[in-house]
């Protein structure tokens, strides 16, 4: 018989915490949903881009999960990086944007697709978009999984590709996270209004 230990039960404790949390949720769009978001999304991507052989760039943490469900569906000639420029790092409220990576691609002169989750207020979009055109690119596009609705975005940063608008509440799910969790959720879901 094994003794659990004190590290196990709080781990144990802490993944049923998250379940309940998880469980108390609204769910604002189902995976079944998000499936049809996607593939709306791949086709007017590939409708843009197909001719221009892009460069596209995750945004790490949250674009990896919407770049693997668009890629499969662009049909077309690509190539594929990641970078990593943050705001949140672990937390539900962003602070000064820190560079952990730049893609190592050459873009002068290329069509770059940026992909992340959300486009919240758009800072971090825009130090992104800006870095690119800084490199070089040719043109920058942005496609977001979600769109904040609310009015304290960026005034010069706009998706070219929007999955769906979102109210102005925490969601998580599709990337997005709650203190680091659920990005890998399918659909995406909002915390209870009284939390």
């Amino acid at each position: 018989m094994s003794i659990e230990s004190d590290a196990e039960r709080r781990t144990g404790e802490r993944v049923d915490a998250l379940n309940t949390l998880l469980s108390s949720c609204d769910v604002l769009v189902t995976s079944a949903e998000m499936q049809v978001i996607y593939d709306r999304l791949g086709s007017e991507i590939t409708l843009a881009l197909s001719r221009k052989l892009p460069i596209v760039l995750a945004v790490m943490n949250g674009g990896m999960i919407v770049s693997g469900q668009l890629l499969g569906r662009l049909n077309f000639p690509l190539e594929v990086s990641y970078l990593h420029a943050t705001r949140y790092r672990g937390t539900t409220s962003g602070g000064a944007l820190k560079w952990l990576a730049q893609p190592d691609m050459q873009l002068t002169g290329r069509d770059v697709l940026i992909v992340d989750d959300i486009l919240d207020e758009g800072y971090t979009l825009k130090a992104v978009r800006d870095w690119c055109l800084a490199a070089g690119a040719g043109r920058v596009w942005i496609a977001v999984a979600t769109d904040k609705l609310h009015d304290r975005k960026v005034p010069d940063v706009k998706a070219d590709f929007v999955g769906l608008p979102v109210p102005d509440r925490y969601i998580f799910g599709e990337g997005l996270d709650y203190h680091g969790f659920f990005r890998n959720a399918s659909g995406i879901y909002a915390l209870p209004e009284s939390h």
